[in-house]
């Protein structure tokens, strides 16, 4: 097995910090949310949508996670210093894999339409576990379902959200 593949399999361990913070019993980890993010690009990608790259980024997009930890906004720090640790843990892990290097800067930049959609499958991939947590522990996990509301663009996986959220 590579260092790499051994490395990033620690994703499996770290437990998401937001999920942490407002009192969730056992949340989950950042590989999970990984999955949860893969599994809502193979069910709603539209037609001028990249499937296989698409998927290729979601994969990739939180792997520098098993080195910087799951940052939110919450923890102090930056959004200029949360790039810059960011961005070097992915040139150091991601060195001798110039590929992955690519996938993870198209996401954080957000520009190409498959990025895009990985984003917003990573924002409803959040909100479909709030309300899950919700329902399940009794949590109140509103601002992270506001949150997520606010930075769905793609019309398909917001009403993906209205439909898991039928009260609103």
């Amino acid at each position: 097995m590579s260092d790499l593949s051994d490395e990033v399999l620690g994703l499996k361990a770290l437990k998401r910090a937001g999920w942490a913070r407002v009192g969730i019993k056992n949340p989950e980890s950042v590989a999970a949310h990984s999955w949860g993010v893969c599994w809502l690009v193979v069910a709603y990608a539209p037609a001028d949508i990249d499937t296989d790259r698409a998927l290729k980024i979601a994969v990739v997009h939180d792997l520098i996670e098993v080195r910087v930890g799951d940052i939110t906004p919450h923890d102090g720090i930056s959004r200029d210093d949360k790039h810059a640790r960011e961005s070097e843990a992915a040139q150091l892990m991601m060195a001798d894999r110039p590929d992955l290097l690519d996938l993870w800067e198209e996401y954080e930049a957000n520009e190409s339409n498959e990025a895009q959609f990985v984003h917003d499958c990573d924002k409803l991939d959040m909100a479909l576990q709030a309300l899950r947590y919700a329902r399940e522990q009794g949590v109140d996990t509103s601002e992270f379902i506001a949150s997520a509301r606010l930075k769905i663009t793609h019309p398909g996986l917001l009403a993906v959200l209205n439909a898991a959220q039928p009260s609103r």
